[in-house]
């Protein structure tokens, strides 16, 4: 723990060195100095992360379910999860896009309370789906479905926004690498309980079928989505409570004798350009990072194990082998989010590297195809290189560069920019992720 506290407590990195530091394009900027760090805030922000994508994964845990409701409409049947891709990251993007657009007046405590609120909401109604209306018909819950999953885009559009503008008055980097370790997480749990639950079912009662598909197992996933929410709203009132007497967020003017600073009711609206002009490279990298990140769900739904089915430990039978390659990819994304909390692997001051290894990321999508995908034999037969090399690594790579891109744009801003410019860092993302699923099309069609 001693250790774990002395990598989060490093020098921070704000501090003015002779006045400040240089941006990208030359200017001197002062950073002020953060607050001190603190665990609960800490933990807190973590809790956030982990809610922030905790829903998406839950969409993800329960296909099997929808694909049972669905099993009456093959049209809907072969779309659906398409169109909840295409949905989510549209209507995640517009959303973006418009709240990124409103920050002059934006409470951004409230965006984030209200995104915890509508994902309450939603995954209630999606608990209660599963125990009422079974009757209904497969195009009547497609509809259903589509409406919850825009009302989930634009909860995570108001989480994504608020809580990265938020946190970037703190002036701590720890607290935004918590966030994106919490995301990390958020992608790990959901398929640890995939594999468990798979296992957990007798050989003999499998028959092709998963756990997922029962509507007990698609209650508990969404009621546990639900759970989760509402204890990150609870946490963040918690840090609402500990912060409002020095609410730091509230941009401060001089007043007209110069000797005293009252607060601004409204913020400077900051043009997206001159925040683009400062954060080219880092805003470049994270969207590059995400862009071609999009792939990989696309490739692991198709790749299979080497081994021969008939002959394979039940581990490495499709049913828990895609489940366990997702773990794989999870494991290495939150592993790279970890890594920047260390001094000597922190990349925040060197955007341009970043930006490098962004494009260098590209060599995974090759590297995927020398898999087994379809079972029509691999170039590489090894489930190793799959799980250890592909995956791991090129979920390593997506945590590692975008923790670093989310932590270290506070260091090339001024210090009343940093909120906007959370909010734009967060809009470079989600735009990532939308152009990457699009894309993502293309190499489902190279893979078949």
């Amino acid at each position: 723990m001693e250790r774990i506290k002395s990598l989060l407590r490093r020098k921070h990195s704000y501090e003015p060195l002779e006045g400040g530091s240089e941006g990208p394009d030359g200017e001197t900027i002062e950073h002020s100095e953060g607050e001190k760090f603190s665990w609960i805030d800490y933990s807190i922000f973590l809790l956030l992360g982990i809610a922030m994508l905790w829903a998406w994964n839950m969409f993800l845990a329960a296909g099997p379910y929808f694909q049972r409701r669905f099993q009456t409409n093959e049209r809907i049947l072969q779309n659906f999860q398409s169109a909840e891709l295409s949905v989510s990251t549209i209507g995640n993007l517009g959303s973006i896009i418009l709240l990124t657009k409103l920050q002059a007046r934006a409470s951004y405590p409230k965006r984030i309370m209200a995104s915890l609120a509508i994902n309450i909401a939603v995954f209630t109604l999606l608990a209660i789906s599963t125990r009422v209306f079974l009757g209904v018909s497969a195009g009547v819950y497609f509809v259903f479905l589509i409406l919850v999953v825009f009302s989930a885009s634009l909860a995570t559009a108001l989480c994504q926004n608020g809580v990265f503008a938020y946190v970037s008055g703190f002036g701590r980097e720890e607290y935004t690498q918590g966030i994106m370790t919490g995301q990390g997480i958020a992608g790990v749990l959901p398929c640890i309980a995939q594999i468990v639950s798979v296992l957990s079912v007798p050989a003999k009662g499998i028959n092709g079928d998963v756990p997922q598909e029962s509507t007990k197992s698609a209650f508990a996933y969404f009621l546990t989505a639900t759970v989760v929410s509402t204890i990150a709203l609870l946490a963040f009132a918690l840090l609402l409570s500990r912060h409002e007497p020095k609410y730091h967020h509230k941009p401060w003017v001089e007043n007209l004798d110069g000797n005293e600073e009252v607060p601004d009711t409204e913020r400077k609206s900051v043009p997206l350009f001159i925040l683009f002009k400062k954060l080219v490279w880092l805003a470049g990298a994270v969207f590059l990072t995400f862009a071609v990140t999009m792939v990989f769900p696309v490739f692991t739904q198709q790749i299979e194990s080497v081994r021969p089915v008939e002959d394979s430990p039940r581990l490495f039978q499709p049913a828990s082998f895609i489940p366990l390659a997702f773990l794989f990819w999870n494991t290495g994304d939150l592993l790279g989010r970890l890594a920047p909390a260390i001094p000597a692997l922190s990349l925040t001051s060197r955007p341009r590297v970043l930006f490098i290894f962004s494009i260098a990321r590209v060599v995974f999508i090759p590297m995927y195809l020398l898999c087994n995908i379809r079972g029509q034999n691999a170039r590489i037969t090894s489930d190793a290189f799959y799980l250890l090399v592909v995956q791991m690594l090129f979920g390593f790579s997506n945590g590692y560069i975008g923790s670093n891109c989310m932590m270290g744009f506070v260091e090339w801003v001024d210090v009343e920019e940093r909120e906007a410019a959370g909010g734009f860092m967060s809009l470079c993302l989600v735009a990532g992720l939308t152009v990457g699923s699009l894309l993502s099309f293309l190499a489902a069609g190279s893979g078949s």
